[in-house]
């Protein structure tokens, strides 16, 4: 659990708590770390989740599957990142989506009650982190109403100058790497693969962009 100390000192949540004090904290808040394969499922969608969980090592997507079979995907979760917390919240209901691990993945839950209650230690930095915990549900709102900006747009080529545009902005750089490979990309967009790559390779040929692979450049 300790060699992850640092990651979790850099996380929003633990904003302003230094290593020895998150150390202490660990145990307070019931930490426990979980590891999970490529391919394996964090959460399931329709379960109901009493922990709050924050990814430390590897890379998950938040997908959602019809009855078909049909996926898409909702958003990616990066090292450092806390997802869930909207489910954790006591009668908030069951889990709407699935989080799968994209590659080998370590994640650390916490006790949503501990997190939630100041704990009988009189622990200082309990309320910031709880202070913290609130600001990090607003940012997760905020990239859900992105989301939606982005689905919004009624052609393929809109969605993506919204979303690549938005990346550009976020990453403070023309130049700059997405979470996502080709059909990822189109399942998050929720457009057809071989229609966005064409209108991908359409920007760059009227100079709107560069791309290779993951990474892309706004001309």
């Amino acid at each position: 659990m300790e060699e992850y100390i640092g990651i979790l000192k850099n996380t929003k949540i633990f904003s302003g708590v230094n290593e020895d004090e998150l150390k202490a904290m660990l145990g307070c808040l019931g930490a426990k770390a979980q590891r999970y394969g490529k391919g394996e499922y964090v959460l399931f969608r329709g379960e109901e989740l009493e922990r709050i969980p924050i990814l430390v090592e590897g890379k998950l997507h938040i997908q959602n599957e019809d009855y078909w079979g049909n996926r898409s995907i909702l958003g990616s979760i990066s090292v450092g990142e806390m997802f869930g917390e909207a489910y954790a919240v006591p009668e908030s209901g069951p889990v709407l989506n699935d989080v799968v691990a994209v590659e080998e993945s370590t994640v650390i839950f916490f006790d949503v009650k501990k997190l939630m209650t100041t704990c009988p230690s009189g622990c200082r930095f309990h309320s910031l982190v709880i202070r913290n915990l609130f600001y990090e549900i607003s940012e997760r709102n905020r990239k859900l109403v992105q989301k939606l900006g982005h689905m919004s747009k009624r052609s393929t080529r809109e969605k993506l100058i919204s979303y690549l545009s938005e990346e550009a902005k976020r990453q403070k750089n023309a130049a700059f790497e997405i979470p996502f490979n080709r059909q990822q990309l189109a399942d998050f967009l929720s457009v057809d693969r071989s229609a966005m790559s064409a209108e991908l390779c359409k920007m760059r040929d009227e100079g709107m962009i560069k791309f290779q692979k993951n990474r892309f450049e706004l001309l």
